[in-house]
């Protein structure tokens, strides 16, 4: 069963920190292109990172203050996120990429998502 489950979300104060898991079953994660995306209500979905063995990417807006990593042996993707700004709001979820992109119409396969509030 192919399936990607997130978790690690929370509340935190603007500066801190969260890191976010994605379990994946059902395939190699190590054999794709992985990525993490997020949506604020009223806005579409944006890529944030993707991961591949040829390299990984960063949104912008994230860059110097996220981390994407896996665990292959665990087949999960993490995204360490830190210095959070209220902005990084949102449902953030992962997927599976057809290509070294961070567009979500290049997405096959995704999670439920969740919830990351940034707020003091």
């Amino acid at each position: 069963q192919l399936q990607l489950v997130e978790a690690g979300g929370g509340l935190v104060q603007p500066g801190g920190s969260l890191t976010l898991s994605c379990v994946v079953s059902g395939f190699d994660i190590d054999s794709y292109v992985m990525g993490w995306f997020r949506q604020t209500p009223g806005e579409e979905r944006e890529g944030v990172s993707w991961t591949a063995k040829s390299g990984l990417a960063y949104s912008p807006s994230v860059l110097g203050r996220f981390t994407i990593s896996k665990d292959v042996a665990k087949n999960t993707l993490y995204l360490q996120m830190n210095n959070l700004k209220f902005e990084d709001t949102g449902i953030y979820y992962c997927g599976r990429l057809t290509t070294y992109t961070l567009s979500p119409g290049a997405v096959d396969l995704w999670g439920q998502g969740t919830q990351v509030t940034v707020s003091s």
